[in-house]
């Protein structure tokens, strides 16, 4: 490979279009989108919205997500392919303007390095949990060291080797996982019947502490839980449908995406904790802790899930939790690169190259895990669910509502404002409404995010915050 072969590898169009010459099938796309949310953080998902809700209206909510997802990702996702721009880049053209789009970077930058960071520790901990090895700051160093490394290596040249990874990677991850899932429950004796249908396994204390005392109010909560990864999905289908070669390949594979995340991953999350979760008892129990205390363990958090894979499979579950977490922290890495290449460029013209963003993504993944940060990711990640929403809302709002009238009107603007007004207060108003003002009233916050978006922006566009720059005559637009 020649040098300039190499460095446009690496760069990758980060802030510029996709040629018609780089663009892929949806099957291509498809390795990618399902890849990145066949992770141990799902499973985890998966394994809560079926304790607090039960099997069937966990996967209801699902199917629901799945739908509300796919389209969102399919909305970006056309956009992306008109434009041949990642997520951040095309948010300057469709909705925030050059300096507003350093709010949409902020942000999903934020969720998406939080991702990198929370994967990061599941798999540390995943390590220390197989090879037995102790928690001190030397083993941290080496082992979130190489990680890092290896992160860097397998997406720093780009789209390309980024997609082989993940489809070798998937294929691998789903052979390991069906075979792992029929030997957790060959071994409990549950009839298929018993492990789909099971229901809500959290005491009713706990579930009143979650507002899931009744159907709907279980239904509530796993949307709620669920929509902040679709929301974020949604702008990485963007981030991969400017490869696209046509409006369904990035809509086929935000399709496959969602369903990977919102059916497969939490049916499997579910059907595997409730088969496994006796035998993840008896193993806390034996290491000396009370049953009370084991139970805890076992359903409280995400390395549940890690070692309840490597308790069950020894050595097969270490091979699954590292094909889960590899193939997710590449795309994780990769989008996150993307959006730091349009922050550091929006806010200063500063154009060090992608891979300098590849690296930075992961030293501030591994800053999150040594302070508050990464709390504030867990605890924010409904919020940071509205806020994706609310971003990927308004850019469908602007391309396919504003743009159109614009266009009729001849007021299309000749490039991006310096900041659309109109894109950051819908975005600010729609979290303020969502989350704070309506909430008792409509407390599936997406609903009412969406709805301000696709209403609200269009009106303040077309009516208060008009374009500064007006296209010329005869020029087509994006």
């Amino acid at each position: 490979m020649s040098g300039s072969t190499t460095q446009a590898a690496i760069e990758d169009h980060a802030l510029e279009t996709v040629p018609a010459a780089d663009r892929k099938s949806w099957l291509a796309l498809s390795w990618s989108t399902a890849g990145i949310v066949t992770s141990l953080i799902q499973l985890f998902f998966g394994a809560l919205v079926t304790f607090v809700a039960g099997f069937h209206i966990a996967i209801l909510a699902g199917l629901v997500v799945t739908v509300v997802g796919a389209l969102l990702g399919w909305g970006c996702g056309h956009v992306a392919f008109r434009s041949g721009l990642s997520s951040t880049v095309l948010s300057r053209h469709f909705g925030f303007g050059h300096k507003g789009s350093i709010i949409s970077s902020l942000i999903f930058g934020f969720m998406i390095i939080g991702f990198l960071a929370i994967e990061n520790a599941l798999l540390y901990r995943g390590f220390v949990f197989y090879f037995h090895l102790d928690d001190t700051v030397l083993t941290r160093i080496i082992v979130y060291g190489l990680m890092s490394v290896i992160w860097v290596l397998l997406t720093a040249y780009g789209f390309a080797l980024v997609a082989r990874v993940s489809s070798v990677m998937l294929a691998l991850f789903l052979v390991v996982l069906v075979y792992i899932s029929y030997t957790v429950v060959s071994k409990t004796g549950h009839t298929i019947g018993a492990l789909t249908s099971f229901p809500p396994q959290w005491p009713a204390g706990v579930l009143a502490s979650m507002g899931a005392t009744s159907d709907i109010g279980k239904f509530i909560f796993c949307v709620n839980v669920l929509i902040g990864s679709a929301g974020a999905l949604a702008l990485v289908d963007a981030d991969i449908g400017r490869y696209a070669r046509r409006s369904r390949d990035i809509g086929i594979a935000a399709l496959l995406g969602n369903i990977a995340m919102d059916i497969v991953m939490l049916g499997m999350g579910g059907i595997i904790m409730y088969a496994g979760v006796p035998a993840l008892v008896e193993f806390y129990q034996h290491t000396g802790m009370s049953q009370a205390a084991s139970q805890q363990a076992a359903l409280a958090n995400p390395d549940s899930v890690t070692a309840a894979f490597i308790i069950f499979s020894g050595g097969l579950g270490a091979v699954l939790m590292v094909l889960a977490q590899s193939k997710a922290q590449v795309l994780n890495t990769y989008s996150a690169s993307l959006a730091l290449s349009n922050l550091f460029d929006a806010l200063g013209s500063w154009r060090p190259g992608r891979l300098t963003f590849v690296i930075l993504a992961n030293v501030i993944g591994l800053v999150m895990l040594y302070g508050q940060i990464l709390s504030l990711v867990n605890a924010w990640i409904t919020i940071l669910g509205v806020l994706t929403t609310a971003f990927a809302g308004v850019i469908i709002a602007d391309y396919f509502i504003v743009r159109p009238r614009q266009r009729a009107l001849g007021t299309l603007p000749d490039q991006p404002d310096v900041c659309n007004w109109a894109g950051v207060i819908t975005v600010v108003a729609a979290f303020v409404i969502a989350h704070f003002l309506l909430r008792a009233i409509m407390p599936v916050e997406f609903v009412t995010t969406l709805v301000v978006c696709l209403a609200g922006y269009p009106a303040l566009r077309l009516k208060v915050f008009r374009p500064t720059v007006i296209r010329i005559a005869g020029q087509q637009g994006i």
